[in-house]
């Protein structure tokens, strides 16, 4: 079992930067593929980034890519996603995301609003 936790969010203005924090406990951390997803009001929850386990790799949806960074600190259990130059578009719960094989665990989530 993998227990996830986020912080950092909250509120923001256009053009601000927040970031978010998911750490994880239950397994090894360096094991598990790590992603960030996110859903705004009345939306499906949709992806956001990923990196791998060893943190070589990142991929982003189209929407964020270049204005927010994922990384991990496996020693520390820790994923993160720094989130720059944020847009109203952007609020949303966001929420860290581990796999495992076909084994997917979800940290509860936390609120970011972006005001104009």
């Amino acid at each position: 079992q993998v227990e996830l936790v986020e912080s950092g969010g909250g509120l923001a203005q256009a053009g601000e930067s927040l970031r978010l924090t998911c750490v994880s406990s239950g397994r090894s951390f360096s094991a598990l593929a790590m992603n960030w997803w996110r859903q705004a009001p009345g939306k499906e929850r949709e992806f956001v980034a990923l990196i791998d386990r060893n943190g070589r790799n990142t991929y982003y949806t189209d929407s964020v890519r270049g204005r927010f960074t994922i990384s991990r600190v496996n020693a520390e259990n820790t994923l993160y996603l720094q989130m720059d130059d944020l847009k109203p578009e952007d609020t949303a719960v966001y929420f860290c995301n581990a796999r495992e094989g076909g084994v997917s665990y979800w940290g509860k989530g936390i609120n970011v609003t972006v005001s104009s």
